[in-house]
């Protein structure tokens, strides 16, 4: 259903965005690699203990549409994996030890980003940017790992600011370097009912129901090569 609701949010834009594209060099285009690097915490019901996601760096594709000499819109789009496990929990309440991580699988995160941009006017070819605007983080394909029943993620709006700058290589191509914060948070609920200790039934709906109030908020750092269309 998630991977449905996202198609059809990507055929609602596409008309808009094809006319638009007609304008002559008012898009740019850029193919980049980033690093998304998670500072992430989290409060954790039941066992407790902190969060620990991967960082990972994956290629990326945004567009961006100038309405104004020094002011455009960009568009960002990528999609990345994170390996996910809980650090120093407690699990003595199921015969385990007092502090151990438990690990969660990975999920995949889609975090489309739409952020308004001024330019500042150099008068060269190196153009700094700064930018501010809004994410919807949809996570799929969560696998739950080797120890808990079950896991999910709430799909999230986020605050987004970004600082960057291209360098012009010609008349079209330019290099391409930006930095941007993402203030994503999400609620996780994880099904541990497996875990519940022989004999100890009333503790099941405990262990079914364990929820995580997480901040993620990463830094996603990028590099890359750009065209004026």
């Amino acid at each position: 259903m998630k991977k449905f609701k996202l198609f059809a949010f990507i055929l609602f834009l596409l008309p808009g965005l094809n006319a638009l594209a007609q304008q002559k060099n008012e898009w740019d285009i850029r193919i980049r690699a980033i690093g998304v690097l998670p500072q992430e915490s989290a409060t954790i019901g039941v066992i407790g203990g902190g969060i620990n996601i991967s960082n990972t760096v994956v290629p990326e594709v945004d567009f961006t549409y100038y309405f104004a000499k020094n002011f455009s819109a960009e568009l960002i789009l990528a999609t990345t994996k994170h390996n996910v496990k809980t650090t120093s929990s407690s699990l003595a309440a199921i015969g385990g030890p007092a502090a151990a991580d438990v690990n969660l699988g990975h999920v995949w995160l889609l975090p489309p980003t739409l952020t308004l941009q001024y330019h500042l006017p150099t008068g060269t070819g190196f153009k700094p940017y700064i930018g501010a605007g809004a994410n919807y983080t949809i996570f799929y394909s969560a696998d739950k790992g080797p120890v808990v029943q079950g896991i999910d993620y709430k799909n999230k709006f986020a605050f987004a600011m970004q600082l960057g700058f291209d360098y012009d290589v010609s008349k079209r191509v330019f290099i391409n370097a930006d930095v941007k914060k993402i203030f994503l948070s999400t609620q996780a609920t994880v099904n541990a009912g497996n875990l519940t200790p022989s004999g100890n039934e009333a503790l099941r709906p405990v262990l079914q129901n364990i929820s995580a109030d997480v901040k993620i908020r990463p830094w996603v750092v990028g590099v890359g090569l750009g065209y004026r269309l």
